[in-house]
């Protein structure tokens, strides 16, 4: 195979309409507080995470989303449903625009739910959708990533999946101390932002890792992967792991690497977490100002300088 993107390969192209998102985890990095709530409904700014993933879904144009949950995660399902009694409230109380909100949560999408019964990792996770999605392509977006309002990302995969016809991972660039932390690429010598995918593994120690391209929690998915995740042995960690059934397609069909430099943020870490809050907080016309004068204020004191 050569480094360039094929154009047309599957004859039958049907629009990407199809969101699935994992929010099964039981979040350990952020316990306690992820104790009693999910980790998916931290609040980044005035909003809790999942919310950012979903308005994206919908943004790039996905009116069907399915999150994957497991236990003690009902208050997902609670957040993108009607409350009339907090309706009623707003409204009594004459603040329009928060009820405009609340209620705009609820219609955004056709959202649906089913439960991960074990902790068995990504690849089974996302083969808890196969009813849902049936022969469509689809895309899968990690509850733990987040994209700034800028980011093009989701709707440039959906975009190269719509020209070639093929499966499409997120990639980007991170230094190789932090590659095992990730699934791994290894893609064909070129400069494009679209790169044919040659191997790719799971959480790969440094020396081992094929490139310093690691998978990004953006996936758009041909139907085929439900096979390869069904032939699936356990992998690292004993889990199924998605990048596994991904390794396993490439044998049979094109899996294209879509190659991004920034926008991202890793909510499962806590450094990221408190970036994604400040950076997000300071892209608000509302809040920018303000905050940033709290912020420089704070830089000021004696404690904080260097």
């Amino acid at each position: 195979m050569s480094g360039t993107v094929l154009i047309g390969r599957v004859g039958l192209m049907r629009n990407v309409t199809k969101a699935v998102i994992p929010a099964a985890g039981l979040g350990t990095r952020f316990l306690p507080a992820t104790k009693a709530q999910p980790k998916e409904m931290l609040p980044v700014v005035d909003r809790p995470a999942i919310q950012y993933v979903v308005e994206e879904a919908v943004a790039a144009g996905l009116d069907d989303i399915l999150i994957i949950t497991g236990r003690n995660k009902r208050s997902l399902e609670d957040h993108f449903d009607r409350n009339f009694e907090l309706e009623y409230h707003l409204r009594s109380k004459g603040k329009d625009a928060e009820l405009d909100r609340v209620v705009e949560l609820a219609e955004m999408a056709d959202m649906h739910y089913v439960r991960q019964g074990e902790p068995l990792g990504l690849g089974h996770a996302v083969s808890v959708a196969a009813k849902h999605v049936g022969d469509n392509p689809f895309v899968v977006m990690l509850g733990d990533d987040i994209m700034n309002d800028n980011s093009a990302v989701l709707s440039g995969m959906i975009a190269a999946h719509e020209q070639t016809g093929a499966s499409i991972v997120a990639l980007m660039a991170v230094p190789p101390d932090e590659i095992s932390a990730y699934g791994c690429a290894a893609v064909e010598p070129g400069d494009g932002q679209l790169r044919c995918i040659t191997s790719i593994v799971e959480k790969p120690a440094p020396q081992d890792a094929p490139s310093n391209l690691a998978v990004m929690g953006r996936y758009l998915f041909n139907p085929s992967i439900f096979d390869k995740i069904d032939q699936l042995e356990p992998g690292v960690g004993g889990e199924i792991q998605l990048t596994d059934a991904i390794a396993d397609l490439l044998d049979e069909e094109e899996v294209i690497g879509y190659v991004f430099h920034e926008g991202r943020f890793d909510i499962g870490k806590k450094i990221d977490y408190l970036r994604a809050t400040v950076e997000l907080a300071l892209a608000r016309d509302d809040l920018r100002e303000e905050f940033l004068e709290v912020l420089t204020n704070i830089l000021a004191r004696d404690e904080y300088s260097r």
